[in-house]
């Protein structure tokens, strides 16, 4: 049996695969090993795996996550991994390979994430062969959850959000000043906390407000992102995130306005990533 797992900063899809071929998902919380550490890992795995499912049995996991680039990073999470299913050949990658494998298979071609933060590269069919740098919440990652989130909080926060949905933002969460800068600076996963807004936008989307903030968002990702890609607007535009995919008419807007052609834009990579690695791994 083997193991896939999408990791992302906020959620981990996994998927178990038998020797049939069957598949079955479940979902843990992410594992950003710039937030969470190896024993962290193996503590929430060890209590979230389903009960159903041994981990001696599994004989190979690929795990893909988010901020997994480093040598070090690597190391964390590989550890956990191995600690956990130990009898297991275990691959850790970045989640930008994940979304790259998923979108494009083995062909070449570019690849986004748009999620609770942001990615992209030109895929060459077997690996990432440019990148450029998002820089994370704290300085870029244009276009994501995270970057939503932080222009609603900064409008909240300045008193300028139109009045009525400023009234509607402080009734769904309930946070003053103190609440949001406690969650920002004291407390673990603020990532996760500022991305968590980008739900506002999107349940009142009918706002224009929200519309224009979207458009700036994906406006600002393309600018900043990806037109620093040479020929960039010889490659079909692909993305993966929920992010990219609930907001796709929009995004699909700035692309065009930036020269390029959307081809795949999907929610989550989980159900292509286990479709490439069944030919291989079976």
């Amino acid at each position: 049996m083997i193991l896939i797992a999408d990791g992302g900063s906020t959620k981990t899809t996994w998927c178990l695969v038998d020797a049939h071929g069957a598949r079955s998902f479940f979902a843990t919380e992410g594992y950003n090993p710039e937030f969470i550490s190896t024993a962290g890992i193996v503590a929430s795995l060890r209590q979230n795996l389903p009960v159903t499912l041994a981990p001696a049995a599994i004989s190979k996991v690929h795990y893909y996550g988010a901020s997994v680039v480093s040598p070090p990073q690597v190391a964390t999470v590989a550890e956990a991994m191995q600690a956990v299913f130990s009898q297991a050949q275990v691959f850790v990658g970045h989640d930008l390979l994940a979304a790259a494998r998923a979108l494009l298979g083995r062909q070449p071609g570019f690849a986004a994430i748009l999620g609770t933060g942001t990615n992209s590269c030109v895929y060459d069919g077997e690996r990432v062969a440019h990148n450029v740098d998002s820089l994370g919440y704290f300085l870029g990652d244009e276009g994501s959850g995270a970057f939503l989130g932080k222009a609603l909080l900064c409008d909240y926060l300045r008193g300028q959000m139109p009045a009525a949905l400023e009234a509607s933002f402080r009734s769904t969460y309930g946070l003053d000043r103190e609440a949001i800068f406690d969650q920002l600076y004291n407390q673990p996963f603020p990532n996760r906390f500022i991305a968590s807004f980008a739900k506002f936008a999107a349940d009142h989307y009918q706002v224009s407000y929200c519309q224009q903030l979207v458009a700036e968002s994906f406006d600002a990702f393309f600018r900043k992102i990806i037109t620093k890609y040479p020929a960039y607007q010889t490659h079909t535009f692909n993305c993966v995130g929920s992010v990219g995919y609930h907001f796709r008419d929009a995004l699909t807007q700035a692309a065009t306005a930036h020269g390029m052609t959307v081809g795949k834009i999907i929610s989550a990579p989980i159900d292509d990533l286990v479709s490439y690695h069944l030919t291989t791994d079976r």
